[in-house]
């Protein structure tokens, strides 16, 4: 069975359509669709029903991508295995995290860290979705959630407070809420749909000071917290942020400090394979030093 064609049937499979794996693949739609044919005539069966919305494996098929699966876990395992044998941290580090926190918090840290392990080259993937641990789409995962994958190393590092936020510009010109009733006054951004949401209960802020607890109508939304930041700073209207977002943000500021949202709980995660792997224990030893500096 030809190794590279296995994982183009794997990637497709993991994107539900040739469209989406070409992204990851780097190939075009068209040559992507021949190698899957090619596959599928040296093994004389069918490994996916074509539909006008994609792909779905047929029972062949998902055989074969379970033992592909696996296969690619393994081999991985053996290349970081391969690849760690000095103590000193050497090598690629890939760490992925939510947009908000990757972009405002991690980023501006991560220079520090290589300055202090000038032997090792740091991936950071940004996405609201949860990648995949196990056939290391990246090594480290800092997720705003407890993760449900049992075969996952996993540490609550820190709780995540929300508050309500406008900036001052907002604020002067629509007044500024000295009450939770004063709330019903206002214009308020939500989190929209699209992406998994950030905390338990976004729409929390809608609903506070309503009447039988109804919703307000947002203004205005948006599927990303970092998105909400910049929609705030812009002037408008309020939204619940996390705070670590705002600290170092001109011309934002708390609305009703007393009144605290849904608390998040940030977890550092990865596979049971890189337990004793130096990177790991680098990037463990560096985060939880920057954690142990958390004032939010």
């Amino acid at each position: 069975m030809d190794w590279d064609k296995l994982k183009i049937f794997h990637a497709v499979a993991e994107a539900g359509s040739f469209t989406k794996a070409t992204i990851n693949l780097n190939l075009s739609q068209s040559a992507i669709s021949r190698q899957i044919q090619s596959l599928e005539h040296n093994l004389k069966v069918q490994l996916f029903e074509r539909h006008a919305r994609g792909l779905t494996l047929t029972e062949n098929g998902g055989y074969l991508f379970k033992t592909a699966h696996d296969v690619i876990s393994k081999l991985k395992e053996v290349e970081t295995t391969l690849g760690d044998q000095k103590n000193k941290p050497s090598g690629k580090l890939s760490v992925t995290t939510v947009v908000s926190f990757g972009t405002t918090w991690l980023t501006p840290r991560i220079q520090e860290f290589m300055q202090l392990n000038p032997e090792m080259e740091i991936e950071l993937i940004f996405d609201d979705k949860e990648l995949d641990l196990s056939i290391r789409q990246a090594d480290i995962g800092i997720w705003m959630r407890k993760p449900k994958q049992l075969n996952y190393i996993q540490k609550k590092i820190m709780d995540i407070n929300y508050h309500i936020y406008g900036s001052t510009k907002y604020l002067e010109k629509n007044g500024y809420p000295k009450s939770i009733s004063d709330l019903n006054n206002h214009k308020f951004i939500s989190y929209g749909k699209g992406t998994p949401s950030p905390v338990f209960n976004p729409d929390w802020v809608l609903k506070l000071g309503t009447k039988d607890q109804k919703k307000r109508k947002p203004v205005m939304k948006v599927n990303s917290v970092y998105g909400l930041l910049l929609a705030v700073q812009s002037g408008v209207g309020l939204a619940a942020l996390p705070d670590y977002m705002t600290v170092s943000v001109p011309n934002i500021i708390k609305v009703l400090p007393q009144i605290v949202g849904p608390r998040t709980e940030a977890h550092f995660v990865y596979p049971q394979s890189l337990r004793n792997v130096a990177r790991i224990q680098a990037f463990r030893n560096f985060l939880y030093s920057k954690i142990s500096e958390w004032k939010f």
